[in-house]
């Protein structure tokens, strides 16, 4: 089955189904190869708003609204001996993709299988050729870029033939295995802050959070980490626990098995075990490093990498989804006016570049102070107002927190010109003096956050050559000059 397509997508999570279908709605020729067949489990199942406008321009809102999934207005924090409920505001109403007045202050809690499934099905309906069950063995190069995919059955009892695909673009959204950087690039920087070990489970008969908006998720520190609740429309509890692999690997050393792990830290966390207290764990315990990273290019000849392809974020803010959807549309503009020929492809793919890693970077710096407890909840608050570009007053800096933890923050800077960043230069360079002039001050575990903040300061300084450009979505998406 040798063939041709103008667009290869490596990956059928909500990355690539995201791209793909995009870019299927935009009339261009678009193959999406998964290694997997659907349905198949996977971790990361609280979504932000901002995952809903773009599922407006996806055609499949309605889908996902009437599927049941959970709702999720906001969450509920017990962290660092303060407590806090963190409610997705009014202030979205701006960020809609429809012509029709829609509630975008709400994410979802989902069973990743149902919900992965949905948008990869979806993709199919709207054009994309999807084959699910196959692996990509290679790619074929020319030069530095990639123009050829040869693959072959996944299945370990199919037969090994080999497939060749030609493409005029690849987008990358084969997850954390990486195509492009684990096997080619091999551009992969670790952060060395967050190397984590996430273990957790499913319970039965939890009770619902007494505190919180619609469907919180609940985010509590313990001594040696932090554990998440998120609740599912089945009526189970999804409950998981993040430790350093450092203090993971000593406690295994010591002889503690990772229920024994997980139990002793349920019972040194009191919001989370009054939840437990009638439950019942239906499943067994899942393990998985949680180790963040972001590679060192996001794009190059003919290439973008989208969702944790490119970069992977501690799950502390639930935040992987976003990415994925987030990287997924700004790869889908910048391939839409690459091919309509209304911009150059480097042109393009600078504004992805910066625009995703303003994006990663700028989460990070939230997490990596979120993760220095000590601080409390007010600086958490002034760190998100420091990385807001758009106008934001300092008095009202837990709204800032919120436009920057649901995503919003990401979509408002994509649909805003990139004069948006050269107007905030001089925060800009305030800032990056501040961290620079901070950092030799500074403990050694607290560099991470300084780095992070310095790469986000970086990145929101735009090229002459891309100032201006931002994401249009009508008369049809792509990358235009207002």
């Amino acid at each position: 089955m040798d063939q041709s397509t103008q667009v290869l997508v490596i990956g059928g999570g909500p990355a690539g189904s995201t791209a793909a279908t995009l870019l299927a709605r935009e009339g261009f020729e678009v193959t999406l190869m998964e290694k997997e067949v659907f349905p198949r489990y996977h971790i990361g199942e609280s979504l932000l708003p901002s995952c809903l406008p773009i599922m407006d321009l996806l055609g499949v809102r309605e889908k996902v609204d009437a599927y049941g999934f959970q709702v999720k207005r906001g969450g509920y924090f017990d962290w660092g001996g303060e407590q806090w409920n963190l409610t997705f505001g009014d202030k979205f109403e701006d960020l809609t993709f429809s012509e029709r007045f829609v509630d975008n202050n709400y994410g979802y809690q989902v069973p990743r299988a149902d919900f992965d499934q949905l948008l990869l099905e979806h993709a199919k309906s709207q054009g994309v050729t999807v084959l699910e069950g196959v692996e990509v063995k290679r790619l074929v190069f020319d030069g530095a870029r990639p123009r050829t995919a040869v693959w072959s059955p996944a299945a370990r009892d199919a037969q090994t033939q080999e497939h060749e695909t030609g493409f005029d673009f690849l987008v990358d959204a084969s997850g954390r295995a990486g195509v492009m950087t684990t096997r080619y690039l091999r551009t992969r920087r670790h952060h060395e802050a967050f190397k984590n070990i996430a273990v957790w489970g499913y319970w039965k008969g939890a009770k619902k959070l007494p505190v919180g908006p619609e469907g919180a998720i609940a985010i509590c520190s313990v001594p040696d980490g932090w554990f998440w609740g998120i609740p599912l429309h089945d009526g189970s509890l999804s409950v998981g626990l993040v430790n350093h692999k450092d203090t993971f690997k000593l406690k295994r050393q010591r002889g503690a098995s990772p229920d024994r792990i997980y139990r002793e830290a349920i019972d040194e966390c009191p919001a989370i075990a009054d939840l437990l207290t009638p439950a019942e764990l239906v499943t067994s315990l899942r393990i998985e490093q949680d180790y963040s990273y972001t590679a060192e290019r996001f794009t190059g000849p003919g290439y973008f990498l989208a969702g944790d392809a490119a970069c992977f974020l501690d799950p502390l803010l639930s935040t992987g989804v976003h990415l994925a959807t987030y990287s997924a549309l700004l790869a889908a503009a910048s391939l839409s006016s690459i091919l309509r020929d209304e911009v150059g492809e480097d042109e393009a793919q600078d504004l992805y570049e910066r625009t995703y890693r303003q994006s990663y970077f700028r989460l990070l710096v939230v997490v990596a102070s979120l993760y220095q407890q000590y601080r409390g909840k007010d600086s958490y608050f002034w760190e998100a107002q420091r990385l807001t570009l758009n106008d934001c007053s300092a008095t009202d800096l837990k709204q800032a927190f919120v436009n920057v933890v649901s995503g919003i923050e990401d979509l408002r800077d994509a649909q805003a010109t990139l004069d948006l960043a050269m107007d905030a230069g001089g925060k800009v360079v305030a800032e990056e003096f501040r961290s620079t002039n901070t950092v030799d001050s500074m403990p050694p575990e607290d560099h991470e956050l300084v780095q992070a903040r310095m790469q986000f300061f970086h990145s929101a300084m735009v090229s002459q050559d891309v100032r201006g450009l931002c994401v249009v979505t009508k008369p049809r998406l792509g990358l235009a000059r207002p």
